[in-house]
């Protein structure tokens, strides 16, 4: 159903794409918005427990396309340095397809909101906390369930891994 990568040299492992998931911060989820146009928005995540989460508004455009068709892909880009040298870009970024649903009951809502602080302001514990306690029951969270996962670095980061490792 997914396809397979073209430049398979290029391919980073599960292992390292979900390195890449974890360690980033924000990413582009693409849904199938209105009349069936691409619609995607960049958006701030975790990833635990072998899923992605993301906190919004329980209303818009977003809220829509997810209830019409649940069929996502979300990408992240870890690296972008342009090398003008070789006329490339050298990049690392991973892609993943599956699908979005609500996360229900205030408990998992908790959970999970209790993560993004953890994640993106652990020095602002105590008043994220009281956030979430303020406003559990209007925020929305999204939950991105992986069917396929695929990550690529630019051939010049292979080229270096390559030098590294005596690989050549």
């Amino acid at each position: 159903m997914f396809r397979d990568m073209r430049r398979k040299n290029q391919q980073m492992s599960e292992k390292e794409a979900i390195k890449v998931l974890s360690n980033s911060s924000y990413g582009v989820l693409g849904l199938i918005g209105d009349g069936g146009y691409p619609y995607t928005v960049p958006l701030n995540y975790i990833f635990c427990d072998g899923k992605v989460y993301f906190h919004c508004a329980s209303e818009g455009h977003k809220i829509d396309s997810v209830k019409n068709d649940d069929r996502a892909s979300f990408c992240v880009v870890e690296k972008d340095d342009v090398v003008p040298s070789m006329l490339a870009t050298d990049f690392c970024s991973v892609i993943l397809f599956g699908r979005v649903g609500f996360v229900s009951g205030d408990d998992e809502k908790r959970r999970v909101l209790l993560q993004f602080v953890e994640k993106f302001a652990p020095e602002f514990s105590e008043y994220g906390y009281a956030e979430i306690e303020k406003l559990l029951d209007r925020v929305c969270i999204l939950e991105f369930c992986i069917e396929h996962i695929s990550g690529k670095t630019a051939l010049k980061s292979v080229q270096e891994a390559n030098r590294k490792t005596g690989t050549i």
